[in-house]
């Protein structure tokens, strides 16, 4: 565990104005397991508590990303905890990123596979 996610936590949770004690109560977990977490002594919660804090905390949609980004930092070898079902429910995009492996796809590459999805919009809805 690096103690990244924990302070970002931190860092929102006291730009708010919320307390410690008043975040845990929000969640539903003990105060200790709060501190904790924004110590990097424990692990980030579940995603479903990561939503939750999301809510709490008004994150927007790239500090609600980061925050997930930073919730898998903190084990080796995790996908970012929002991820993973849309990875899963679509073949394309298992072949896809498979294949960006095995190529050992650039930044550029990437970067060129972003704008071309920004063009592209959200024509096809949801998938």
């Amino acid at each position: 565990m690096n103690g990244n996610f924990g302070k970002f936590i931190e860092q929102k949770r006291k730009a708010m104005g919320m307390s410690l004690r008043g975040l845990a109560a929000e969640l539903g977990i003990a105060p200790a397991f709060m501190s904790d977490i924004e110590k990097g002594h424990r692990y980030p919660p579940a995603k479903e508590k990561l939503y939750e804090m999301a809510r709490i905390l008004k994150l927007n949609e790239d500090e609600t990303n980061q925050m997930f980004d930073l919730a898998a930092g903190e084990k080796d070898n995790t996908v970012s905890p929002d991820l993973p079902e849309y990875i899963m429910g679509n073949d394309n995009v298992r072949v896809a990123l498979r294949m960006a492996r095995d190529k050992g796809a650039s930044d550029a590459a990437w970067q060129k596979v972003i704008e071309l999805l920004e063009q592209e919009g959200d024509t096809d809805g949801d998938e």
